[in-house]
């Protein structure tokens, strides 16, 4: 008889639970039915205030994805990059890649206080972020997923990991593929979540360098940036430009349909295509807007999944700018 046929009930069991202890049950935790008798109307809810909001300004729904991602990206999905400084707490909203640029905030406070009415103590603001990342892309053309919820709420942040953790957009291709491979993320989810720059803006500081300096770049969009970014520091550097050029508040492939046509607008963004690993995956989602939707969603939900607190841990916060 072999060895497989004599193993015991017992004896899986234990292997069973050396599989938990080795690779977590943080994200197996989460699921789409966690609030299904808790608190039912949580996704009606949030989509009803998102479609408000953007209704109200397009593009309001790139800041609440990015700001999604920027929660994900410092110790998982937990709320952490909504927590105000205090006196005696310093959160992330100071960081470099937030300081003067993450928004949302408010439209945030305001869904998790029409959750509270209809089910208060219930509903994490982790969760409330990463439902309103699905509809805000929804509401702007792209995608729908089945979002996975069962998040806690951190009760502490990361100024050190918001600033380091963040790929800025100075980042190289090898630097960038780095920064997503240390969450857990491969070079192509990081190609595929580049895409949500499908929408949204950015603040000229953080492209000056590229449209002055470099020449991986279309003449003409150049001088076309040029007009609204001085080449002087300290001069527009908050002006704003369309992170695509074209259809900045449609979710849609033309995002990668502009780097192969050296447009991209930061110098992160043009690395995605850049005689590198990853230009064959920008030529597909330039010419296969089905691929790259569908890629997206599978993508943010992968995103979703990174270090989420649950069971007993964290907390489910009142309010999402302060731990209770």
């Amino acid at each position: 008889m072999t060895a497989a046929a004599t193993t015991t009930p017992m004896a899986i069991v234990s292997f069973s639970l050396l599989l938990l202890l080795l690779f977590g049950t943080s994200s197996a935790q989460l699921s789409t039915n966690f609030y299904s008798s808790s608190c039912p109307n949580v996704f009606s809810t949030v989509k009803s205030a998102v479609q408000s909001a953007v209704a109200s300004e397009k593009r309001m729904g790139a800041s609440l994805v990015r700001l999604f991602y920027h929660d994900c990206f410092v110790n998982g999905c937990d709320g952490s990059v909504l927590l105000d400084d205090t006196a005696n707490f310093t959160g992330e909203k100071n960081a470099a890649p937030n300081k003067n640029s993450a928004r949302g905030f408010g439209v945030i406070d305001n869904i998790k206080s029409q959750v509270e009415k209809v089910c208060p103590g219930v509903v994490s603001c982790a969760d409330i972020l990463a439902i309103t990342a699905r509809d805000s892309t929804v509401a702007l053309g792209g995608p729908s997923w089945a979002v996975k919820v069962g998040r806690r709420d951190a009760r502490t942040a990361s100024l050190s990991g918001a600033n380091n953790n963040i790929p800025p957009p100075t980042f190289s291709l090898s630097s960038l593929i780095s920064s997503f491979q240390a969450q857990g993320l491969s070079a192509k989810d990081m190609v595929t979540l580049s895409g949500a720059h499908t929408f949204g803006q950015a603040q000229c500081t953080n492209f000056r360098a590229r449209i002055y300096n470099e020449t991986n770049i279309e003449a003409s969009f150049a001088t076309t940036r040029r007009a609204n970014c001085p080449s002087t520091q300290g001069s527009g550097d908050n002006n704003l430009a369309p992170l695509d050029l074209q259809t900045p508040t449609t979710f849609d492939n033309r995002y990668y349909a502009n780097l192969v046509s050296l447009k991209g607008l930061l110098h992160s963004d043009q690395q995605l295509f850049s005689n590198g690993s990853t230009d064959s995956q920008v030529r597909s989602y330039a010419s296969g807007a089905s691929s790259f939707a569908s890629n997206f969603a599978a993508a943010m939900i992968k995103l979703g999944d990174l270090s989420p607190l649950t069971g007993s841990s964290g907390e489910i916060r009142k309010v999402c700018s302060k731990i209770n």
